[in-house]
């Protein structure tokens, strides 16, 4: 009966964290990936998520199912509704390092790291993962549910850098890769699966590593991380080999898994969603996430936006994002944070959950400067009455993600 409770509640809950996405999608006409008449035939609840018709779920196996077997074996996920661009010019290095505040020329071959998109102010535009093939080749992708505003500012900074005396030793293109698939295999189980189909050996491709793989006589990009917290593989694949790719990796033990698993997954991995954890008021700095700007950088800025977010890091930022252990009641996006007598506001939950994996309420926010240390009592206002709530680090369940032999976690 506690299980059948359990299970309620976090419906509910995963309904509500992908609600605005639906409404938003509603008022658009909604697009569709290479993959919708594959869901459709495995039995999936599609929804409007982002702009595209998406898998909730499949058939009778709702998402508590779906995420524990995620953690425990392994899941098949289509992200193909993600925005997939290459920046291709001699210039390419130095254009990023503008647009973003990552220190991307010392980023080797082959390597990914998570940036952002930063408005004038140091707000966030856009989350990002940004893939370096060589100094004049990245491989970006970004949010879908940001692709009519992220494209349309990549074309005005590209247009005025293209202009500038920065362009001189050759231009930025852009190229958005319309309608290639990407799918991401993510769990314990998914480099042994991914390894059958490969001669490739998949060990010395550790995280945030990619390379173009020979997977049974298909050449695709494979990067090793994900969206779950758990060791995983997301590839890229072209419009007319998706499909035919995508049934050849689901095969046992392969469960294919929808939205609902895929938010409770990264929320307890503590990785942010746009449009709630993150939105062009916020700063990487608030949002903890300094790491993304690269040191150096942060001595010689440059980039857009450095001004107020070189701020924050020398003076502090007003508030932080923080995870949270509520009690008694799942915490809703909105809810106030208060002192634990709730006699002064302090922020408001963003995302929240019950987890499936630890069987507790978990959520993270926004809380004042001050407020946000680890073990930090504090209050969330659920349905009218206060909750007690603790101040928790992130990931709320470790990572495990492939580092190489013996380095393995977080």
């Amino acid at each position: 009966m506690l299980a059948a409770r359990r299970l309620t509640r976090f419906r509910k809950c995963n309904a509500l964290q992908l609600r605005g996405f639906q409404t938003s999608a509603r008022a658009a006409q909604v697009q569709r990936t290479g993959l919708y008449d594959f869901h459709v035939e495995n039995g999936a609840k599609m929804v409007p998520f982002a702009g595209y018709s998406m898998p909730l779920m499949y058939g009778s196996v709702g998402a508590v199912a779906s995420h524990h077997h995620v953690r425990n074996s392994v899941g098949l996920f289509d992200v193909g509704h993600m925005v997939q661009s290459n920046f291709l010019g001699a210039t390419a290095t130095e254009f990023l390092e503008w647009i973003t505040p990552s220190d991307l020329a010392a980023l080797p071959p082959y390597s990914s790291t998570l940036s952002v998109l930063l408005n004038d102010k140091g707000g966030i535009i856009d989350d990002t993962v940004i893939t370096k093939h060589a100094p004049d080749a990245f491989y970006v992708v970004t949010n879908a549910g940001r692709r009519t505003p992220d494209l349309a500012w990549f074309r005005a900074r590209l247009a005025e850098w293209n202009a500038s005396a920065r362009a001189d030793k050759g231009p930025v293109t852009l190229e958005v890769l319309d309608g290639w698939g990407l799918v991401a295999l993510q769990g314990p189980e998914a480099a042994p699966l991914l390894q059958g189909l490969t001669a490739f050996d998949l060990s010395q491709l550790t995280f945030g590593r990619s390379a173009f793989v020979p997977l049974e006589g298909f050449n695709v990009h494979v990067a090793r991380g994900g969206y779950t917290g758990e060791d995983g593989f997301e590839i890229s694949i072209p419009p007319s080999q998706t499909l035919e790719l995508t049934r050849l990796l689901v095969r046992p033990p392969v469960q294919l898994t929808g939205l609902g698993a895929r938010d409770s997954l990264r929320l307890e991995a503590g990785m942010c969603l746009y449009g709630h954890d993150l939105d062009e008021n916020t700063s990487p700095v608030e949002a903890g996430l300094t790491w993304v700007v690269g040191k150096e950088r942060r001595k010689t800025g440059g980039f857009i936006g450095a001004e107020g977010v070189l701020a924050h890091i020398a003076q502090g930022p007003p508030r932080r994002r923080v995870g949270l252990t509520v009690e008694g009641a799942p915490a809703r996006e909105g809810a106030k944070i208060l002192t634990p007598d709730g006699s002064a506001e302090l922020g408001a939950v963003t995302s929240g959950i019950p987890s499936p994996t630890l069987a507790k309420h978990i959520a993270m926010g926004y809380v004042r400067t001050g407020h946000h240390k680890r073990g930090t009592p504090l209050a969330v206002e659920v349905r009218g009455k206060l909750r007690p709530a603790v101040v928790t680090p992130m990931p709320f369940v470790p990572t495990r993600y492939w580092r190489g032999e013996g380095g393995q976690g977080p």
